[in-house]
């Protein structure tokens, strides 16, 4: 056995494995070639990669997967938040809008009636002075208190009345002296019932068509007890 065979079986009965002998006697045996590739086979599986580095590996893939679907249901709760909040001021928009609304609509009413009621009052005041006519029905020529407040009522304000003043304090809404407006009808009686009618003006005077001596004139509301009060204005 010449030297370089020797020299082979020595370092594998060692167990030491090299490629220098191979790499020394390259030019000159056909072996050198398969010992290169043996060592370079070596050489790649003499450090094999460990377990935890493939667990390693993994785990950004599936931590960076999580993220995102955190990331995904954090943008859908803030999304259903953000939608509840707009339906909330929605809906408490609408709500003030239909509360101003309302109020509004009443102040509108309220001043509709308000001058509807000095209308009236207007009305009957260009009277004063006028003669007093028993059972008259125009305060131009003559009326007395019932035919005075029918006149009126249908001239300024389209209300259609009764003929008598007892007739009259049957129709509208009984309301007490606090509640009386411009426009409300007072009735006066004695023993035999109501015998007079006149109709508030405001600041605790009315108007009323009263005897032949003073004809239409302005009184006191209570320069007589009222027997009963009424709203026909509404």
């Amino acid at each position: 056995m010449d030297k370089h065979w020797k020299l082979v079986i020595g370092v594998l009965c060692c167990g030491v494995i090299s490629t220098a002998p191979f790499a020394a006697y390259a030019d000159t045996y056909e072996g050198a070639e398969a010992a290169a590739a043996y060592s370079e086979h070596v050489e790649m599986i003499s450090e094999p990669v460990p377990q935890s580095a493939y667990k390693t590996e993994m785990e950004p893939e599936k931590s960076e997967g999580t993220r995102v679907l955190n990331r995904t249901e954090e943008g859908k709760a803030a999304e259903e938040v953000a939608r509840k909040k707009k339906e909330k001021e929605e809906n408490e928009a609408t709500a003030t809008a239909l509360a101003q609304a309302m109020v509004n609509a009443a102040e509108a009413q309220a001043k509709e009636n308000t001058n509807v009621r000095q209308n009236v009052v207007d009305y009957a005041l260009s009277f004063l002075g006028g003669p007093y006519r028993y059972g008259g029905n125009d305060p131009r020529t003559g009326v007395d208190c019932s035919g005075f407040t029918r006149y009126v009522l249908s001239n300024a304000a389209g209300i259609q009345m009764p003929r008598s003043s007892g007739s009259q304090a049957t129709q509208g809404v009984p309301v007490s002296v606090d509640q009386m407006q411009p426009g409300d009808l007072l009735f006066y009686g004695g023993s035999g019932g109501i015998n007079h009618v006149a109709m508030y003006i405001g600041s605790g005077k009315i108007v009323h068509a009263s005897t032949y001596e003073t004809g239409i004139k302005i009184s006191d509301w209570n320069y007589r007890n009222p027997v009963r009060i009424v709203n026909v204005l509404g």
